[in-house]
């Protein structure tokens, strides 16, 4: 009990659940513990993309031009040993219309995620449990993620062990930033049937689970 863990997370793919929406939504966590390991090399990266002659201010995949994202997707892979990666994909045409709401849905989606990742890195062995997102916008779904993740440390870690939720945002955060990146490769994989960033983050990915892959109804 003398660690503690961090927990980032990412989302990739958005709420529209219309034929005009992403076929996929992604919720991915990065457990890590301390010392962080690539984030000199990224701060390191940062200053000379800067001094090369580009205005950067945080690294976004998405954004990001394809020779920045290589350079980073290089850090992230030789560092992989001291990562764990966890996603969960789901076909957004498989969510039944009561859970389509984004505040039934967000939530839902991560206390699956959430309660894998915990049993398998055995929460309860540690002091204190560290859960950051992205900064939420919306008070709604940011009381009713605060309200899920807390209920699941709760009951997964250890009576005397202390846990916070915290949201920041990724542009200060560079763990959030690499969680970003997984994600953005991730989805990349699932919504275009594009590999090649994924194929570089894939061996530290503990699992990837299609949550309606068995569901046969669709519901747009």
């Amino acid at each position: 009990m003398s660690k503690s863990v961090y927990l980032f997370l990412d989302e990739a793919g958005n709420l529209d659940f219309t034929n005009n929406g992403t076929e996929y939504f992604i919720l991915t966590s990065l457990a890590i513990e301390r010392p962080f390991k690539g984030l000199e090399e990224l701060i390191s990266l940062k200053y000379d993309l800067i001094e090369y002659g580009l205005d950067i201010e945080f690294f976004h995949a998405s954004e990001d031009k394809q020779h920045v994202r290589d350079r980073i997707f290089r850090v992230i892979s030789n560092n992989l040993s001291h990562y764990r990666l966890d996603s969960i994909i789901v076909e957004k045409r498989k969510t039944h219309p009561k859970l389509q709401v984004e505040t039934a849905f967000y939530p839902r989606i991560l206390s699956y995620l959430l309660r894998y990742v915990f049993d398998n890195i055995e929460s309860h062995k540690y002091k204190e449990i560290v859960v950051v997102t992205d900064t939420i916008p919306l008070q709604r779904k940011r009381k009713a993620i605060q309200k899920e993740i807390k209920s699941i440390l709760k009951q997964s870690i250890n009576p005397h062990g202390i846990f916070r939720v915290m949201h920041h945002s990724s542009k200060s955060n560079m763990c959030l930033q690499i969680t970003d990146y997984v994600s953005w490769s991730i989805f990349r994989k699932w919504e275009r049937l594009d590999t090649r960033s994924y194929d570089q983050i894939k061996k530290s990915l503990k699992s990837e689970f299609e949550i309606f892959k068995n569901g046969k109804n669709e519901y747009y």
